[in-house]
C-alpha cells in the first residue's frame, strides 16, 4: 500500500488510482497510516486529501478508467515510470477497394503514414479512445512522398466515402459498431475540429492487443484512384 502513495500528485482521481473509494472504512489504509511516524502520516493524509486542479477532456475520462488498467501499468504509473499524455494514434491508407482496413498486422511505423506497428500499441501503453478523426484527400501521385504530402480535409468532399460506414474493434471486442461516416462531416460545427467524432462512451485499448478500424463503402463511384483516408484515434495514453 505505502509504495503506491509516491507520485500520486499527478492524478486528480487519487482514489481510483489507489483502488480506494475513500478514507472512511478502509481498514488497510487506516492500518498503514497508524504505523507511520507523525510527519509521514501527515504528509500522506495531505496527499490523499489534495484534489489539485480539475482534469478536463480525455485526461478526466482516463482517470475514470484507472481501475481497468492492467496491474503492471498501474504500478508503473504510481512509481513514476509511466505518465499520461495526449495523443493521436493514426494511419493513412489508400481507398482502392470498398473495404479499407486502417490498421493491419503487416504495417510498419513510419513518420507521415502511421505511428504504430503491427496494428498494436507498444508494451506498457494503454490508450483511452476519447474521439476518432476521419479525413480524406487526393495525392498528386501514388508515391510515398506525395501520399505523405496530402492536404487532408472533410470527407464531405467525397460523397462515396461520406456515405460509407466505419467500425472500431480492439481484441475482437466492439468499441464502435457499424456507424455512418456522416458523423465525421463537421465543417458546419464551429466548435468541433474537422472530421472529429466524440465518443459518448470512451473505451480503453490495451497494449499488445490488435486494433481494427475498418471502413466499408457501398460504392467506389467518383473516387479518384489516388484517394487516401487519414484515421486517428484521439485520447490519453500511458507513456514513458
Amino acid at each position: 500500500m505505502l509504495e503506491m502513495l509516491n507520485g500520486i500528485e499527478e492524478y486528480n482521481n487519487v482514489g481510483a488510482l489507489l483502488g480506494l473509494e475513500g478514507l472512511d472504512g478502509n481498514e488497510e489504509l487506516l492500518g498503514a497510516l497508524r504505523k507511520m511516524n507523525p510527519i509521514a502520516r501527515q504528509r500522506t493524509v495531505n496527499k490523499l486529501a489534495s484534489t489539485g486542479g480539475v482534469s478536463k477532456g480525455s485526461r478526466a475520462e482516463m482517470e475514470k478508467h484507472f481501475s481497468e488498467l492492467p496491474d503492471h501499468i498501474k504500478a508503473a504509473l504510481t512509481k513514476g515510470e509511466l505518465r499520461l499524455a495526449d495523443t493521436v494514434i493514426y494511419s493513412i491508407k489508400q481507398v482502392n477497394s470498398k473495404t479499407i482496413k486502417l490498421f493491419e498486422t503487416q504495417d510498419d511505423k513510419e513518420i507521415g503514414l502511421r505511428n504504430i506497428s503491427n496494428a498494436k500499441l507498444p508494451k506498457n501503453q494503454s490508450l483511452l479512445v476519447s474521439g476518432i478523426v476521419l479525413l480524406a484527400g487526393v495525392a498528386t501521385e501514388n508515391t510515398k512522398d506525395k501520399i505523405m504530402a496530402i492536404n487532408f480535409g472533410d470527407i464531405a468532399a467525397i460523397p462515396s466515402i461520406a456515405n460509407g460506414e466505419f467500425s472500431l474493434k480492439s481484441n475482437k471486442k466492439q468499441i464502435v459498431p457499424e456507424t455512418s461516416n456522416n458523423v465525421f462531416k463537421t465543417s458546419n460545427m464551429h466548435n468541433v475540429p474537422i472530421g472529429y467524432y466524440k465518443l459518448a462512451n470512451p473505451r480503453l485499448v490495451q497494449d499488445d492487443i490488435l486494433v481494427e478500424m475498418t471502413i466499408e463503402l457501398g460504392t467506389m463511384d467518383g473516387i479518384d484512384p489516388r484517394t487516401h483516408v487519414f484515421a486517428g484515434l484521439h485520447g490519453t495514453i500511458t507513456t514513458p
